[in-house]
């Protein structure tokens, strides 16, 4: 960058040439930097490159071959065109700070304690740990100008990756980085390591992993004997330390836990140990989950797996789930207890958002999805500010799992499943759920395993659940499907353990959600995004039923008019077998397939209520009966020419054109034809330099129980001034 005294300063971006290096990746030293000095920057180092290059300039800093790193976003805000009156050369629209990822804290030698552990090795067998913050110092700022949307103002407050006393603190050139002769070892970054960390996990074998170990060493340093001696010493070395681990931090699993969570703060969002007043909650959110909780959760939907190993574990499980690109589901948090009660549920949800928001201070989700009705509903409504929808996932794999255990002929779990269907259909028509259910205990009285399980279990809390489906807008079959896909993978790795009686510890649960669930999602969305393990991106493609549908062509279901309550679906694998779907079109449908028969929702029963959709002769699935019930309540509520039908309309226009944009996307070949066809836009002269806060679109929905949520934006106080009395 050079000296002060050599560099040139400005006092205006328009001052400013635009860059734009050639090749896909450039860095700092592509560029020609110069002092800037205004009120907000005090002689900082700027350079000015279009937008669209943004992502090329942070993966060139990212390659530095002195100091190879990842950048993480520190701060960020957001402005609105149109909010300022008076523009000044620097405004931003995009704010974000970006800063090395060894840094800003020091958890090295000189800092605090490493998060994983509480002692210092032994120098001479010191493991590789570059993922440890080490203090570094480098960072820099974007700004996407105000005033030229298409131009980026990079400006870097501190180029060298140093800690605060002025040493190299990472990298190749750091002596004390990895231990003795760390300018000799090649650098191991932290994608790389979680890379490496997740094969052993998964169980790949070791000559498997250490190729690509190597494979990501050699973007960073070249192939020598001495490199690939030393690659394959870390793959050996790290697959030992994860072999030896132990869930087990100490013998008393409350104290365990309490080390475990000393050990791991950046993973930990909220914790409130088990005293006699005091219930036990442990959320945990690593900060690769809560990257892409704010990268997939923004404006989208964010679902709930509550309530799992409630007679298993020692505490349940509760799992906030976001939906990624193909629409799987990906946990991003994790919190462990039993208290459903709302203080508690309020405390986490708030430490969890407010986490969110020390990132990114404008992150919104669009729909909480439940799949509990006894879930606490106010939590949500206060902390999210969202519509609440339900799921019936839960309910239907639970009713038809007990079916099938309970009922050993296939005719009657058929026609006892169509009927409890018939239940649920029966709460949007004049029928009464509860007539249907009477009529199902009549019709099947011989089958009294299954009529005492349900009349203990199921007849105490149905009203509950029949509210619930009333009240919330019910989620999609998709949406259903991947909550269940996630709910079984949950299962496999959580129940598929041999030591049976660490069901009852907190510490091993603990440990299997951070180390083998955490490796096995984060190598799945890698493998996608980057096309590097194409077997385990075919496998991550095809884990939910309804990706597995899609992949069934229309002419290989076949619907007989002779038999309407049934359809067919050749198999893809074997054309000569066909599995029989019964009950068609309806959430409650079975399939003769052996997934099915497990009380999965199976692809071929997707695939023929995908088809059932356009074709009259078919009921409309719950979902879209309960979305209809919410127009319908909009338009029946007002009394005619009131504010009221004035307010429902809005709504409903609203509404409406949010799914004319959803599906106009969703059918369009890309962002670009949709962009094309957006009206230009003019922005006005004058205006309000700073403008009114805006509600959000979602405040001025009504709440899931029809009560109309009130805009908490403050105003202005408007108190009439007090008129001098005349006298007469």
């Amino acid at each position: 960058m050079g000296t002060e005294a050599e560099a040139e300063v400005v006092e205006s971006v328009s001052d400013l040439a635009v860059q734009d290096p050639p090749g896909e990746e450039f860095s700092a030293a592509d560029l020609r930097w110069v002092k800037y000095a205004s009120s907000e920057h005090q002689r900082d180092d700027v350079a000015l490159i279009p937008y669209e290059r943004m992502d090329a300039f942070i993966a060139g800093e990212c390659s530095n071959p002195e100091c190879p790193t990842r950048f993480h976003i520190e701060r960020g805000r957001k402005r609105d065109r149109g909010t300022l009156r008076e523009v000044r050369s620097d405004d931003y629209l995009l704010y974000r700070m970006y800063w090395c990822s060894f840094g800003p804290e020091n958890y090295g030698e000189g800092g605090t304690i490493l998060p994983s552990r509480k002692y210092r090795l032994n120098t001479r067998n010191r493991a590789a740990r570059p993922q440890s913050m080490r203090g570094c110092t480098c960072h820099f700022a974007i700004k996407r100008l105000y005033a030229h949307p298409s131009l980026v103002l990079i400006i870097y407050h501190e180029r060298r990756h140093i800690n605060k006393s002025g040493f190299i603190c990472h990298g190749p050139l750091d002596r004390d980085a990895i231990g003795p002769g760390a300018r000799r070892v090649p650098y191991v970054g932290s994608e790389i390591q979680q890379q490496t960390m997740s094969l052993i996990y998964l169980g790949v074998p070791e000559e498997n992993i250490l190729q690509t170990h190597m494979e990501g060493i050699h973007r960073y340093c070249g192939s020598d004997a001495k490199v690939d001696s030393l690659a394959s010493q870390y793959v050996q070395k790290l697959g030992m330390i994860i072999k030896r681990s132990t869930h087990e931090l100490d013998l008393d699993d409350q104290a365990s836990i309490r080390m475990w969570v000393d050990r791991n703060k950046k993973s930990v969002f909220y914790y409130q140990d088990s005293t006699d007043t005091d219930a036990f909650v442990l959320g945990i959110q690593t900060e690769w989950q809560l990257q892409q909780m704010i990268r997939f959760g923004h404006q989208d939907l964010l679902a709930s797996h509550s309530s799992f190993g409630v007679s298993k574990l020692k505490y349940p499980l509760h799992t906030l789930l976001v939906f990624d690109s193909r629409q799987h589901a990906l946990p991003v948090a994790w919190i462990i207890t039993r208290s459903v009660t709302k203080q508690d549920t309020l405390r986490w949800m708030k430490a969890l958002t407010e986490r969110i928001y020390s990132v990114d201070s404008t992150w919104r989700i669009g729909g909480f999805v439940i799949d509990d009705p006894a879930s606490e509903l106010d939590p949500i409504r206060d902390v999210f500010s969202c519509p609440i929808l339900f799921s019936l996932w839960h309910i239907r794999r639970t009713w038809l799992k007990n079916i099938i255990k309970k009922c050993s002929n296939s005719e009657v779990q058929r026609e006892m499943f169509m009927q409890l269907g018939k239940v649920m259909y029966s709460i949007w028509s004049e029928k009464n759920p509860m007539d249907a259910l009477e009529q199902l205990f009549q019709d099947f009285v011989d089958q009294t395993t299954f009529i005492q399980y349900f009349k203990s279990f199921w007849v105490p809390k149905l009203e509950m659940w029949i509210d619930t489906i009333r009240s919330l807008p019910l989620a999609s079959q998709e949406s259903s499907g991947t909550i269940e896909g996630y709910h079984l993978k949950l299962k496999v790795k959580a129940y598929d353990d041999s030591q049976l009686d660490a069901l009852q510890r907190v510490d091993w649960l603990v440990h299997k959600l951070t180390t083998e669930l955490h490796s096995s999602y984060w190598l799945n969305l890698y493998a996608d995004e980057s096309g590097s393990f194409p077997e385990v991106k075919a496998e991550y493609i095809a884990s939910t039923s309804w990706h597995r549908a899609l992949q069934i062509p229309d002419d290989a279901v076949i619907f007989d008019d002779k038999e309407p309550f049934s359809a067919k679906v050749t198999s893809q694998k074997d054309t000569s077998q066909m599995w029989t779907v019964w009950n068609p079109g309806s959430e409650f449908s079975l399939c003769d397939c052996s997934w099915s028969m497990q009380g999965n929702l199976c692809k071929h029963i997707i695939k023929v209520n995908m088809m059932c959709g356009p074709r009259k002769d078919f009921q409309p699935s719950l979902s879209l009966q309960s979305f209809q019930r919410v127009l319908l309540d909009l338009w029946q509520k007002p009394m005619d020419d009131s504010f009221s039908l004035d307010l429902s309309v809005a709504w409903v226009m609203q509404m409406q054109e949010r799914i004319q944009k959803v599906t106009e996307l969703a059918t369009a070949d890309g962002i670009a034809e949709v962009s094309n066809r957006l009206p230009i836009q003019w922005t006005n002269k004058k205006g309000r330099k700073v403008a009114a806060k805006r509600t959000s679109p979602l405040r001025v929905l009504p709440h899931s129980n029809g009560i109309v949520q009130k805009d908490f934006t403050p105003k202005k106080n408007r108190k009439r001034k007090r008129l001098s009395t005349v006298s007469g």
